[in-house]
């Protein structure tokens, strides 16, 4: 008698067989217990055997994913992932604005779990020589916070973003307007923005913090301005007002002596009325418009010879080099500037009044003395402001 046939243990898990192609073609089941085919076919029954081990070791770790989950359409995923974060107007706008324009021209009809590393390297490599890198590394962030809530949400297993440092801006370094400058921006842009240019320089103030402020914001017998709202300005020309930028934006701001005689006239002459009216306005009385100031703030620039580079954010350098010039204690000089971050929200718990108008009396003497030195002026003749406008009311108390 011939011996009997040794008997192949039946397999475990999944199975395996051979198509009329000549190749192997590998099943398993989920843990749906649904049956699936592995996504392509293998030239030989090992390589299948492989493929399904894998599967096997993946489940029984809790790391497999349906590899149909993914099979969502990136732009719908990537528009509810914007809905969800609950996020700042402005931030939502970038967004989308960065979605709809570098995003979704390449990515968006294709599904979710077919992004791929190296698609997320040539997609890059193209933003950057067609946008620049500040742009390419904006649009990247975005992109792989999309992409990592798609491995949390169990569609993907790892997220295709891995290109160390591809979300990190290096922009140039923001130009720093000196004492005279920021002065002379105050004389060319008129009197009724002076006061929005000096506490953009010496009170590091952002123009939407500005745009927001109120009388009862100010307060005169202390020299203090609190910073409570934000307004900043959509694109569609929609102000939305709310908080600040940050948690530390919420911050009560001690003013340099030498700015307070421009508050209380600016107060008399140009701010709304009623106790809670809004301090810089327009010339028709209407809240302020970052198009209508835009246009006023570049012909100041121009006049006074400054680079067009230079934006009215960048007066906050000003301010806050000469709040670190005076020797000052990062807890301080996050404070004043409104600076969030881990490190600086600790720093902030710490922070007194006390170190806040010490800071702001030594802006004070700093600004005096240098503009007594480069003009040749006494500490009284550095006050020294134009007269109110002919035909204000304000003019007529002032007399």
């Amino acid at each position: 008698m011939p011996p009997a046939r040794k008997r192949v243990p039946r397999r475990s898990f999944g199975a395996i067989r051979k198509l009329p192609s000549g190749r192997y073609q590998a099943r398993y089941p989920g843990t749906d217990g649904l049956l699936r085919a592995a996504p392509q076919t293998y030239e030989t029954k090992r390589d299948a055997e492989v493929f399904l081990a894998q599967i096997q070791a993946d489940q029984s770790r809790g790391d497999w994913i349906d590899p149909t989950a993914g099979e969502v359409q990136f732009a719908e995923y990537a528009r509810r992932w914007i809905d969800e974060r609950g996020i700042a107007p402005t931030t939502e706008e970038l967004y989308r604005r960065l979605l709809r324009l570098h995003l979704e021209p390449t990515f968006g009809s294709q599904s979710v779990n077919i992004i791929s590393p190296a698609k997320v390297r040539t997609w890059r490599a193209e933003r950057r020589r067609a946008t620049g890198a500040t742009t390419a590394a904006k649009s990247y962030r975005l992109l792989k916070a999309i992409m990592q809530t798609a491995v949390e949400d169990e569609l993907i297993r790892r997220n295709p973003c891995s290109i160390r440092g591809a979300g990190r801006e290096n922009a140039d370094e923001r130009p720093v307007a000196t004492i005279d400058e920021v002065f002379a921006l105050a004389e060319a842009i008129g009197i009724r923005w002076r006061l929005m240019v000096l506490l953009g320089a010496f009170a590091s103030m952002r123009p939407e913090e500005l745009a927001e402020l109120r009388r009862t914001d100010i307060d005169l017998d202390t020299g203090a301005v609190r910073v409570r709202r934000a307004a900043p300005e959509l694109n569609t020309g929609r102000r939305v007002i709310g908080d600040p930028k940050s948690r530390a934006g919420k911050r009560e701001i001690m003013l340099p002596g030498f700015v307070l005689l421009d508050v209380r006239r600016h107060l008399e002459w140009f701010a709304q009325p009623g106790p809670d009216g809004l301090v810089f306005i327009g010339e028709k009385g209407a809240a302020l418009r970052g198009t209508t100031f835009g246009r006023k703030w570049r012909k100041a620039r121009d006049a006074v010879g400054m680079s067009t580079d230079f934006r009215f954010y960048d007066l906050r350098h000003t301010g806050n080099t000469l709040a670190a010039d005076t020797g000052a204690k990062l807890k301080d000089l996050m404070v004043r500037a409104g600076q969030s971050s881990e490190r600086a929200q600790l720093i902030y718990q710490h922070s007194t009044k006390a170190h806040q108008r010490k800071l702001a009396d030594a802006i004070d003497a700093d600004v005096r003395k240098q503009r007594a030195v480069v003009r040749g002026l006494g500490a009284a003749s550095a006050q020294r402001l134009p007269a109110p406008p002919a035909g204000s009311g304000g003019a007529a108390r002032a007399r």
